[in-house]
Parts: structure tokens; sequence; C-alpha cells
């Protein structure tokens, strides 16, 4: 569980933030005990977006020591495990870019998503305007990014930007349930469906061979794993896999 804690500036996000998720990321990556990562915030707030007082004394909101890891340590970074946004309150401009970057997300009913940069005169420059495109029709994503209007819960719902609408207090237990369940699966085989489909664009179509040499040569080296045995074993003994991550 990764909490973003700055309620007092409703979790803005400033170098140290960035540093300190970063670091906890590098850390959820590197820990095989650790199968999910869920990112939520502290207090009443998800994320309201870059630090504007901190920009306006001239400090930036990239971690000072690894600025390569993008805005709140996170949207740059990309690590193997699945995470999960428990979006428990407003998350506007940085905060629903957090939110994009994650795998899936879970919204409080009284939350919201959105992208106002250009009613400041900005852009969504920590990834808003090449993932939200993808991730809702272009159409509806060029809407809210051109108006700078907010997305409430059901309509990012209905719009597949979220996977579920829970009550304030459900919020994070409804993404502990949903990480529960990917971490009842085989950690190999999820670390590799998610870097399969993290990379499934980098050779254009679908219908390119060296997209399709790349995702064989990951099902070839889970297909020799334990794991990949014990799964059908445990299915014909009718029992729980016991999976060793090897």
């Amino acid at each position: 569980m990764i909490v973003l804690n700055r309620p007092e500036a409703l979790n803005a996000v400033n170098g140290a933030l960035s540093t300190a998720v970063g670091t906890a990321l590098d850390e959820l990556d590197a820990d095989p005990h650790l199968r999910v990562g869920i990112i939520t915030g502290a207090g009443r707030a998800f994320c309201a977006g870059a630090d504007l007082k901190a920009l306006a004394a001239g400090q930036s909101f990239l971690s000072p020591t690894h600025p390569e890891w993008g805005f709140a340590g996170v949207v740059e970074h990309f690590v193997s495990k699945p995470l999960i946004a428990a979006v428990n309150g407003p998350a506007l401009g940085g905060g629903t870019e957090i939110v994009l970057a994650c795998d899936l997300a879970v919204i409080s009913s009284q939350a919201s998503l959105g992208l106002p940069e250009v009613t400041r005169g900005l852009i969504a420059g920590a990834g808003g305007l090449l993932r939200l495109p993808d991730q809702i029709p272009p159409k509806v994503a060029s809407e809210a990014i051109l108006t700078g209007l907010p997305i409430a819960p059901e309509t990012a719902l209905r719009w597949g930007l979220v996977n579920l609408v829970a009550e304030p207090d459900d919020v994070v237990p409804e993404a502990l349930r949903i990480a529960q369940r990917i971490a009842a699966n085989a950690p190999l085989a999820v670390t590799a469906s998610k870097r399969i489909m993290a990379h499934r664009r980098d050779f254009g179509s679908d219908w390119n061979r060296q997209i399709w040499h790349a995702n064989n040569a990951d099902l070839e080296a889970i297909m020799r794993t334990q794991d990949a045995q014990e799964g059908p074993t445990a299915f014909a003994e009718k029992r729980a896999p016991r999976w060793t991550g090897s």
C-alpha cells in the first residue's frame, strides 16, 4: 500500500513525494513477496496534481535524485507488478495522470477525475495527453482534455476509465479485494501478462511479426516454469495451486 501523504496540501506532488513514491515502487518491484501495489491518498483527496506553491517558488515536482521516474515518481516509472489506484477523493490534473499510469482503478462515488490544465494555460504533460486517448474513445478523450471539465465517477466507469465505483469507506477494501485476486495467481504469469500488454504497441499493428516474436518468447519462457506445471496439476488434483514463482 502506497499512500500519498500530504493531506494538508490535498496530496499535491512535490519533489519529496515523487522520491518517496518512486522509491516505494522500486521496493515493490524488487520484493518477491509483494505481488500487487495499491496507490491511494491520505485525507479527503487522492491527489490535487502538482504543488503549484512549490512551482511558484521555483521548485520542481520531480524527484531530485530520479527525475526519470516522472511526475509523482509514477508516470514514467514502469514496474512489473500490477498497480491499482484507490481513488479515495478528488484526483485532478496530475492526480488523474497517476490513475492513468495504474493498471486498474477503484474510485469513490464522491470523487472525480479530470484534466483541467487547459483552463490554467497548461497541458496535461504527465501522461494525460498520451494515455487518455488510449484508455477511452479518442473523441471522448478530446472532450475531456480540451474542455478541462471534471469526469464524474459513473461517467468514468461507463467510459472504462475505472473498474469499479465504491462508497467512500469501501474504496481501499475493494482495491484490496482485487489485489488479493491478482495475488492468488501465478506471479510470473501475472508479470509476463502485464509486460506484454504494456509493450503491445511497440511494433505497431498486432499483425507485426516482431510483436508476435516477443509474445511467443514470453509464452515459451512461462511454459518452462514450475508454476506452469503446477497449475494444470493442481487443477487435475482438484486443489489450490501452490505457486513458487519459479
